[in-house]
C-alpha cells in the first residue's frame, strides 16, 4: 500500500493539464502527495487504499498549480515614483530614459545599496507575490550593469531564495541598458559583459539564463546576438525582451536561439510570431508595463493562438514601468487589456510559465510526479482568479510539500 504525507481529499481540482478539458478539472478529486511530489490524483472514487501522515479535506474548495512569477526585476533599490508623475504630465519613456532617468536611475541607486538593503527592500515583494499563491518567482540583475553590481543583485536573489519557501530562478541582465560610463560605446560594453561578467556569473552558478533587452534605446539584435552566442557556449539558456516599442526583430531572433521565452512582444511581426510557434518558444505577455506607459498597441493575440504560441502571464515587477506586486492583478489586465480568457490567463501563471523558465516537467500543472506546489483557493470555479481584483480567496499554500502557514 502507498504511504503519503498528505492526503487532500473532498477537492474540486483544476490540473492544468493540457489536452484535459476545460481547466484539466477533476471534481470531487483527491490528491496525495510523498517526499515533496505529487503521488497521486483523481477522483476520490478511484484514491487506492494507502495512509497518510496528514489527512485533510479541503471542503469542496478548488485546487490549482501554485502560481509562477516568470517575468521581474523585482531586486533593486530606490524607487521612481517621481518619473511616474513625469509620464502622468506628459514625457515619454523614451525621454526619459534618454535624459538620464529611466532604468539609469535605478542602477545609480542599486550601485549605492549593499547587499543587505537589496535583500531587505525586496522582502515585502516576495512576500506579497507569495501571499497570492505564487511559489516560483523569477528575478533578474540589470540594475548594476558592472561586475560587482550584477553579482551583488543575483547573490541577493539565490539568497532570497534560501530564505523563503518559494523557489527563485534568476537570469542575468547585463545588458539590460548601456551604463553612463560606456555612453557610445555599446559595442564595447557588450565586449565587456561577454569578457568580464558573463564568465563570473557562469562559473559561480548565479544565473539559470540570460536575457538582454533588444529595443532601440538598449541593444540592436546583432548585439544581443553576440551576447547570446556567448551564453550558448557556456550551455546557459535566453529569453529576451523583444519588440516592445517597435519592431527590432526580437521575436526572430529568440527563436533562433531556441529561447525560452520572448516577452512583451508588442510589436512583433507575424514572421516573428511564426518563428517563435517553430521554435517552441514561450510568448511572456506583461499588462503590466503596457498599462503604467500607457501602450496602445497590444501584441498580436490573434496571431498567437492561430500559430499555437504557449503565453505565459507576469508581473514584469520593476521600478520604473511595472510597480505591481500583484500577479493576480496582471491576470486581470491580461482579460481587459489583451482579451485573454480566465482559463488562457491560469495557464498563463501556471502551465505556461513553468514552461518560460524550463521547469515545464517539474511544475506547473498538477500531475504525478510534478513538484507539490499546490493553492488552495475559496472560490466556486477557476474563472472567479481573474474575475476579482483585490480579493484574495486563497486559503492555503503547499510549496514542494510543505504547507505554509496562512500568515506567512
Amino acid at each position: 500500500m502507498p504511504d503519503w504525507d498528505l492526503l487532500i481529499t473532498d477537492a474540486n481540482i483544476a490540473t492544468m493539464r493540457s489536452g484535459a478539458g476545460a481547466y484539466g478539472t477533476i471534481e470531487n478529486a483527491a490528491l496525495a502527495v510523498a517526499a515533496g511530489r505529487i503521488a497521486w490524483v483523481g477522483p476520490m472514487s478511484e484514491l487506492p487504499a494507502g495512509s497518510a501522515d496528514e489527512t485533510r479535506s479541503a471542503h469542496g474548495r478548488w485546487l490549482s498549480p501554485a502560481l509562477i512569477d516568470c517575468h521581474t526585476h523585482l531586486v533593486f533599490a530606490g524607487d521612481r515614483a517621481a518619473e511616474f508623475e513625469q509620464r502622468l504630465n506628459g514625457a515619454t519613456y523614451e525621454e526619459i530614459a534618454r535624459a538620464g532617468g529611466g532604468i539609469r536611475s535605478t542602477v545609480s541607486a542599486t550601485r549605492q545599496a549593499d547587499q543587505s538593503l537589496l535583500i531587505e527592500s525586496a522582502r515585502p515583494r516576495i512576500e506579497a507575490l507569495v501571499r497570492e499563491g505564487v511559489a516560483t518567482i523569477e528575478i533578474k540583475s540589470g540594475y548594476g550593469l558592472d561586475l560587482d553590481t550584477e553579482l551583488a543583485m543575483l547573490d541577493a536573489a539565490r539568497t532570497l531564495g534560501e530564505q523563503y519557501d518559494a523557489a527563485v530562478v534568476t537570469t542575468f541582465l547585463g545588458a539590460h541598458s548601456v551604463p553612463a560610463e560606456f555612453d557610445g560605446r555599446t559595442d564595447a560594453y557588450i565586449d565587456y559583459l561577454i569578457s568580464d561578467v558573463l564568465p563570473v556569473v557562469h562559473e559561480r552558478r548565479l544565473a539559470d539564463a540570460v536575457d538582454a533587452y533588444c529595443e532601440s534605446i538598449a541593444f540592436s539584435a546583432e548585439q544581443v546576438a553576440r551576447l547570446f552566442e556567448s551564453a550558448a557556449a557556456l550551455g546557459i539558456p535566453v529569453k529576451l525582451h523583444a519588440d516592445q516599442l517597435s519592431d527590432c526583430g526580437g521575436a526572430e531572433l529568440a527563436a533562433s536561439f531556441n529561447a525560452l521565452s520572448a516577452d512583451h512582444l508588442e510589436y512583433a511581426s507575424p514572421a516573428g510570431v511564426r518563428a517563435l510557434a517553430d521554435a517552441g518558444s514561450v510568448a511572456v505577455l506583461l499588462p503590466g508595463p503596457f498599462l503604467t506607459l500607457g501602450e496602445e498597441r497590444a501584441p498580436p493575440m490573434e496571431m498567437l493562438r492561430e500559430h499555437g504560441v504557449p503565453m505565459a502571464i507576469a508581473t514584469d515587477c520593476n521600478p520604473g514601468t511595472s510597480p505591481i506586486c500583484s500577479l493576480r492583478l496582471a491576470m486581470k489586465l491580461a482579460t481587459s487589456l489583451f482579451q485573454l480568457t480566465p482559463e488562457e490567463c491560469l495557464a498563463g501563471v501556471t502551465r505556461n510559465a513553468s514552461r518560460a523558465l524550463g521547469l515545464a516537467d517539474d511544475r506547473g500543472t498538477l500531475e504525478e510526479g510534478k513538484r507539490a506546489d499546490i493553492a488552495e483557493w475559496d472560490i466556486n470555479h477557476p474563472r472567479e482568479l481573474t474575475y476579482w481584483a483585490g480579493l484574495n480567496q486563497l486559503n492555503r499554500l503547499t510549496i514542494n510539500g510543505k504547507t505554509m502557514e496562512k500568515d506567512s
